[in-house]
């Protein structure tokens, strides 16, 4: 069973009041199984985990979360979210904004305190309507360890140093090839020139992306020509992630394959979908220069 929201009934493009008062039925969890069936990701049998082509984690970075102490007193907290993708659901993130802004005016024992509340509410949201439960990973970084939060852009070559044209601004996968008679190569391939825009809103989402790969070499021009491909594309940061993997899986057949996307902030809030061909250690969250 799936939850029913849509994006288009939720806080998406509207004039939202700004709650001050700890609200946890202000996130408003969509589910990942429409994107995923239009991928050809089948859902799973009920009260099964979804059997995925991949591996990963959604991680969220939230810059803007503060809340008073028990004699008053604001304090405030980057939050670091990691949020497994086999969850049955994201959240809207402007319904994440909302809910974290309902800290503000409410007072907690403490930073632990915070993060337990964080951690059962968002894990609650994102398996609502499941009859599967699970967690997610929470970190709380204090202020005196903000000098500890590093800027650096994603390793690999870069593919935008690439004179080409460009012509296609919806996902076109025909652009991926690879050269199947010559012998497989290890590489890592980035750029910045990944641009999608809200499913809803239609305002647009600045990223970066990582393809790391073994197997026969993948065309660099075609590759790039496919990432441009997303300049008018409508859907959230996350299926984004989910069809360049599986594009790239099915036109380029390698043998290991992973993709890293990191999205520039709104609203205080930053979202980076991982997806591998085989499941390893989630890659260091670090934003780029321009997170």
């Amino acid at each position: 069973m799936s939850i029913g929201n849509t994006p288009e009934q939720s806080q998406l493009g509207r004039s939202s009041a700004y709650v001050d008062r700890y609200d946890p039925s202000l996130l408003f969890p969509l589910s990942r199984a429409p994107q995923r069936q239009a991928l050809g990701i089948a859902p799973p049998p009920p009260g099964e985990a979804p059997r995925l082509p991949f591996f990963g984690a959604d991680m969220w970075s939230a810059f803007e979360l503060s809340w008073l102490n028990p004699r008053g007193k604001p304090q405030v907290a980057i939050a670091h979210f990691t949020i497994p993708c086999e969850s049955p659901n994201i959240i809207e993130s402007k319904s994440f904004k909302l809910y974290l802004n309902s800290f503000n005016g409410s007072a907690f024992a403490d930073a632990e305190a915070v993060r337990e509340r964080l951690r059962a509410d968002v894990a609650e949201a994102l398996w609502r309507g499941s009859e599967r439960s699970g967690s997610i990973g929470l970190k709380l970084l204090a202020p005196d360890h903000f000098d500890r939060e590093g800027v650096a852009e994603l390793d690999g070559l870069d593919l935008d140093r690439l004179d080409l044209d460009c012509t296609h601004y919806e996902p076109a996968p025909e652009l991926l090839t690879a050269q199947f008679d010559e012998a497989p190569v290890t590489e890592v391939l980035t750029s910045r020139l990944l641009k999608s825009n809200c499913r809803v809103t239609g305002q647009p989402d600045w990223g970066s992306v990582q393809v790391r790969y073994n197997g026969p070499p993948i065309d660099q021009a075609g590759l790039l020509r496919y990432i441009v491909s997303f300049r008018n594309h409508n859907e959230f940061h996350e299926p984004c992630c989910e069809r360049i993997f599986m594009d790239i899986q099915a036109r380029c057949r390698p043998t290991k394959l992973a993709v890293y996307c990191r999205y520039t902030r709104r609203g205080g809030l930053d979202i980076n979908p991982f997806r591998a061909s085989w499941p390893q250690a989630l890659p260091p969250n670090v934003r780029t220069a321009r997170q």
